[in-house]
């Protein structure tokens, strides 16, 4: 039975030492995260721009093969259309009547229409081409001034990654065998914590008096609580679990000591 009591005290003590360093261990890693900064978002959102430049371009290229095509086509009817009227400029030289004459005029001239009708959609379509060509042109130095920002971006991330590749891949392998080492119930606490925290700290140390994480009071009663390890306590303000500085294995900063000027009470001078 003593030994049951002495480990089930000694658990709290053993998950608080457990959950600061794997705090400190996590503090690294995020440390790492910071040297990257925003450099990992930075480089998607420039390959994502780039895919965008890519897209439009292929679409203007698309457009501009369907207005040749429609060109080729208006063209190609103008030439069936100038040849009929040839044809029918051969017809009237050999009418017999004036129905006949008065009928193959009106060809003539729904022919002559259809041709400007086409004309119009010819020089349409050309002055498209254009636009499209000119869209085209500042895409492309949009594109290409993308892929050179990309490519320093990838150069400037990979640097930053080859350096400390390594000491955070140890580090995550180190944080992952001390998650085994917590109950589930406190390291997802712990997590949560974290995850709410500004500067990710889900555990601090009392120092000074005051909460590591918020440097609100705590009260004297409440810090005798953190030093005897019988409990997971929380801030009350924050919410950050508490442990005590010898236990983090740390030095204990003493609460600095504000001295106050004593008031000076001088003599009144005597008055006739």
């Amino acid at each position: 039975m003593a030994d049951k009591k002495n480990e089930k005290e000694h658990s709290v003590e053993e998950r608080l030492k457990t959950l600061y360093e794997l705090q400190t261990i996590l503090s690294e890693i995020d440390h790492f995260k910071n040297l990257r900064g925003e450099l990992p978002n930075e480089v998607k959102d420039r390959e994502d721009e780039i895919v965008r430049f890519q897209t439009r371009i292929n679409k203007f290229e698309e457009e501009i093969a369907n207005q040749r095509d429609l060109i080729a086509k208006k063209e190609a009817d103008i030439k069936d259309r100038t040849q009929k009227i040839a044809r029918y400029e051969e017809q009237i030289n050999n009418v017999r009547n004036n129905r006949e004459f008065t009928f193959l005029e009106k060809e003539k001239e729904f022919e002559s229409l259809e041709i400007q009708l086409n004309e119009k959609n010819i020089r349409d379509a050309r002055h498209k081409i254009e636009e499209l060509e000119g869209a085209i042109a500042r895409n492309r130095e949009e594109l290409t001034d993308n892929e050179h920002i990309l490519e320093q971006k990838k150069v400037e991330l990979n640097e930053i990654v080859s350096e400390t590749k390594q000491q955070e891949e140890t580090l995550m392998l180190r944080a992952k065998e001390l998650e085994k080492e917590i109950d589930d119930y406190t390291l997802a606490a712990f997590k949560r914590i974290r995850k709410n925290a500004r500067n990710g700290l889900g555990i601090v140390t009392v120092q000074r008096n005051a909460c590591g994480g918020c440097f609100n009071r705590i009260p004297p009663q409440r810090q005798l609580e953190i030093k005897m390890h019988k409990k997971v306590i929380v801030c009350e303000y924050c919410g950050r679990i508490m442990i005590d500085a010898a236990l983090a294995g740390i030095e204990e900063i003493p609460e600095e000591k504000v001295e106050t000027k004593k008031r000076v009470v001088r003599p009144k001078k005597a008055t006739l």
